[in-house]
C-alpha cells in the first residue's frame, strides 16, 4: 500500500469510526438550493452565534504577527479537536489544515488568514488588545472565527459531503507571504479550488461584493539608500546631500505613474518611508526611503520595477550621490495579482444569491489593495470576496489597517454560512459532472 493510500484511509478511519455516525441522509439535488439557507439559520442560531463572538474576542485580545499565531493556532486546534475535525499541524510554521468529508475526491478549500499587525489599537472596548503595539486591525480575528462557525456547521452534516472540504487556516498573510509558504508545503495538491472572504466595512451587512477576473493589485516593496557627504548645513558647498538627491528621486518616481503609464492600466507608486538626519543643522551622510508599487498586470508590474530602480539610481547620480536599491526579500515577496476565476463567480452568485438574496450580490471595482491570497489562486482556480459589515446605526467601523477598525460581530453567520454553502454546493456540482480520471488521490491525506 502506498504512503499517501496510508494516510488517506487513516483519515477516513478517523473522520468515520471514532465519531457519531449521522442518520441523516445524503442530500439529493431537490434539497440543495436550500442548503445555503439552511445554514445561515445555523449560524445564526444563539448557541452557534455566540460561541463565534466568544472566539473572536480571545483572538482579538490577543494578537500576533504573521508567523508567531502560536496562541492562535492553538485556539484554533482545541477547536477542531472538540469538534472531532482530523487537521495537520504545523504547515508554513503556525498554519493549521483541516479536512472534513469522505476523504476523497473532489477536494474544495476554504481559506481563513490569522495574523495580525503591529498598530496600537485606539479603540476603547472591553475586549481590546491586550497586547501592546499589536492588533487585529484587517479583521483576520474575524476570518478565522467563520471558518470555524463554517467547520462547526459542515461537521453537523458531514455525511451530507460527498468528497472532501479543506479547510486552510493560513498565517503570515500581512506581507509576508505565508500563502505561498503554505503552497510549498502541498497544502493544496489535487484541490480543485478555493474561496477567500475578507470583511469590508464599505459594503452593507448582509451584502457581498466581488467581481470575474482581476479584484486586487499585485503589489511589491522598495527600499534605496542614497549615500552623499555629510558636513555642517551652514557650509554646504563641502557636503553631498543626500536629502536634496532623495527628494528629486521621490518628485521623479511619482512621474513613472502620472507620464509613463497608460491611464487605462491602474497602477501605484508611493513612497512612505523616509529617513534621514537627526539634527537641524547637520547634512547626513545618507538617507532611507522605501514604499510600495502596484499594478493590475505582470507586464506593467516587471516595468514599473525596472522603471523605480532606473530613476532611483540615475536621479541620485545627478545630484553626485550614489544609490543601492532592494526589492522584496524572501521573507516579503512580491504579491501576484489575484484574479478570480470567471466560472467560480457564476457559482459564487448563484449561491451568495440563494442566501443573501440577488439585490445583496454586488460587482465592486477592482482595488490597488494586494492579497496573497493571490498565490493559491495563481495556481488553482480560486475566489475572493468581501463580506459587508457596515451599519450606519452602529457607527463607523474605522478602515481596514486603520487603529480605529472595528469588527460587526453581526457579520459573523454570513460568513461562516458563505464558507459552509461554497463548499458544499462547489462539490456537489463537481460530482454531477464526469468522474475524474482513475488513480488521481489527495497525496496530502
Amino acid at each position: 500500500m502506498g504512503f499517501s493510500q496510508w494516510l488517506s484511509l487513516t483519515f477516513i478511519f478517523h473522520a468515520f469510526l471514532s465519531l457519531p455516525i449521522s442518520s441523516e441522509p445524503s442530500l439529493s439535488p431537490e434539497a440543495l438550493p436550500q442548503m445555503p439557507v439552511n445554514f445561515l439559520e445555523l449560524a445564526k442560531r444563539p448557541e452557534v452565534f455566540d460561541w463565534m463572538v466568544g472566539i473572536r474576542r480571545k483572538i482579538h485580545e490577543n494578537p500576533e504577527l504573521g508567523f508567531q499565531e502560536f496562541e492562535t493556532s492553538k485556539l484554533i486546534r482545541a477547536e477542531l479537536d472538540q469538534m472531532g475535525i482530523p487537521y495537520k499541524y504545523p504547515v508554513a510554521e503556525t498554519g493549521v489544515v483541516g479536512y472534513i468529508g469522505t476523504g476523497s475526491p473532489p477536494f474544495v478549500a476554504i481559506r481563513a488568514d490569522m495574523d495580525a499587525l503591529a498598530m496600537q489599537e485606539s479603540v476603547e472596548w472591553e475586549h481590546k488588545s491586550k497586547v501592546p503595539g499589536k492588533m487585529h486591525a484587517c479583521g483576520h480575528d474575524a476570518h478565522v472565527t467563520m471558518l470555524l462557525g463554517a467547520a462547526k456547521i459542515l461537521q453537523d452534516h458531514r455525511h451530507e459531503i460527498q468528497g472532501t472540504v479543506v479547510l486552510v487556516f493560513q498565517p503570515g498573510e500581512e506581507g509576508h507571504g505565508g500563502a505561498k509558504k503554505m503552497l510549498d508545503d502541498g497544502v493544496l495538491e489535487n484541490v480543485d479550488a478555493i474561496f477567500g472572504i475578507h470583511v469590508s466595512a464599505s459594503q452593507p451587512i448582509g451584502a457581498v461584493a466581488s467581481r470575474p477576473g482581476p479584484l486586487l493589485a499585485g503589489s511589491g516593496f522598495f527600499e534605496a539608500v542614497i549615500s552623499g557627504k555629510g558636513g555642517h548645513a551652514a557650509i554646504p558647498q563641502h557636503t553631498i546631500d543626500p536629502i536634496l538627491a532623495a527628494s528629486n528621486v521621490i518628485v521623479s518616481l511619482q512621474h513613472l505613474v502620472s507620464r509613463e503609464a497608460d491611464p487605462l492600466d491602474s497602477q501605484v507608486v508611493t513612497v512612505a518611508k523616509f529617513q534621514g538626519g537627526g539634527a537641524f543643522n547637520v547634512i547626513p551622510d545618507s538617507v532611507t526611503i522605501g514604499g510600495t508599487f502596484r499594478a493590475f498586470s505582470k507586464e506593467s508590474f516587471i516595468h514599473l520595477r525596472q522603471r523605480i530602480e532606473e530613476v532611483i539610481t540615475k536621479q541620485a547620480s545627478v545630484q553626485r550621490c550614489n544609490a543601492t536599491v532592494t526589492f522584496n526579500n524572501n521573507d516579503q515577496p512580491f504579491f501576484p495579482v489575484t484574479v478570480n476565476n470567471k466560472d467560480m463567480h457564476v457559482h459564487f452568485q448563484k449561491v451568495a444569491g440563494d442566501i443573501l438574496g440577488t439585490q445583496n450580490v454586488l460587482e465592486m471595482q477592482p482595488l490597488m489593495g494586494s492579497e496573497d491570497f493571490s498565490f493559491f489562486a495563481e495556481v488553482i482556480p480560486g475566489y475572493f470576496f468581501f463580506l459587508g459589515m457596515k451599519n450606519e446605526t452602529q457607527g463607523r467601523f474605522g478602515s481596514e489597517h486603520s487603529s480605529y477598525f472595528r469588527v460587526n460581530e453581526d457579520a459573523l453567520p454570513y460568513g461562516a454560512a458563505l464558507h459552509a454553502s461554497l463548499a458544499t454546493t462547489y462539490i456537489q456540482e463537481k460530482q454531477s459532472k464526469p468522474n475524474p480520471p482513475k488513480g488521481s488521490s489527495h497525496d496530502e491525506l
